[in-house]
């Protein structure tokens, strides 16, 4: 299941989202975070998911796979939308089988912070999944450019932030290796009780964190042989280049928000 860990990680490309510029598509992921708890009905609910998924249309990433890639969250959409049925009490009464009621609102409200949940991991995921780490440094650097008058490291913080990402998937990938490794010697933490699983995770957590501090070494290594003294004074190889594909994709989402806002109920 680890393979399947989306977040982070970089399919290069030559779609239309790919060519936008990395500035854009931060700005558009952030902004699309606080727009998305505008929507407070299924009509605002569906225009989110359409965008979306038009979204993901123009980034040529297979919907399939970005779906697949939900696997390791699923638990959490799970908990979450259950929770929300069973927890609010409010509307009509839906359904009763001994102690367990489930009311109206309760189900609409799981429909839809399950949909929230979705669009956000789709859209971050495609953030990281059509831009190089490199372009994300650069494009938080940029935007983070106004805080240097407060003495502010701002390209070590973007820097920090694009090493974070990318290390997601590394760590999954790893996780995985040392699990497959810990089952051909017999052992399994998906049986037993949860005291047998608390126990079989100790021997998978050690290798772990050794292999993590490992790898933050020989990138720090790296980093130092060629020649790395943080931001100041650097220059970079490839220069951002703002064009219309971003002005037009920002406008979109003003237009999507601004529709949100009238269809509010």
């Amino acid at each position: 299941m680890m393979e399947k860990m989306i977040f982070g990680r970089y399919i290069p490309g030559d779609s239309f989202i790919h060519k936008l510029d990395p500035r854009s598509k931060l700005a558009f992921v952030f902004l699309f975070i606080a727009v998305v708890f505008l929507a407070n009905n299924a009509v605002t609910y569906a225009l989110l998911l359409a965008f979306t998924l038009v979204t993901v249309l123009f980034s040529r990433i297979r919907l399939y796979f970005l779906i697949n890639g939900l696997k390791p969250i699923l638990f959490l959409l799970v908990f979450t939308f259950l929770m929300h049925i069973f927890f609010t009490r409010e509307g009509d009464l839906l359904f009763k089988w001994q102690f367990i009621e489930v009311y109206e609102e309760g189900l609409k409200q799981g429909i839809f912070i399950s949909v929230r949940f979705l669009v956000l991991v789709f859209i971050t995921s495609i953030l990281t999944l059509t831009t190089s780490p490199i372009s994300i440094t650069d494009g938080l650097e940029i935007l983070l450019n106004p805080f240097k008058r407060f003495k502010l490291p701002v390209h070590e913080l973007a820097l920090m932030m694009s090493i974070s990402l990318r290390f997601i998937p590394t760590l999954m990938d790893e996780t995985d290796k040392i699990m497959k490794a810990q089952m051909a010697r017999g052992s399994d933490i998906s049986t037993g009780s949860i005291k047998e699983r608390i126990k079989a995770v100790v021997p998978l957590l050690i290798p772990l964190f050794v292999s993590a501090f490992k790898r933050a070494e020989d990138l720090a290594v790296a980093m130092e042989v060629r020649g790395y003294r943080g931001g100041e004074g650097r220059t970079r190889y490839r220069q951002l280049k703002w064009d219309w594909r971003d002005s037009t994709i920002l406008l979109l989402l003003v237009v999507v928000t601004i529709v949100l806002w009238l269809l509010r109920s």
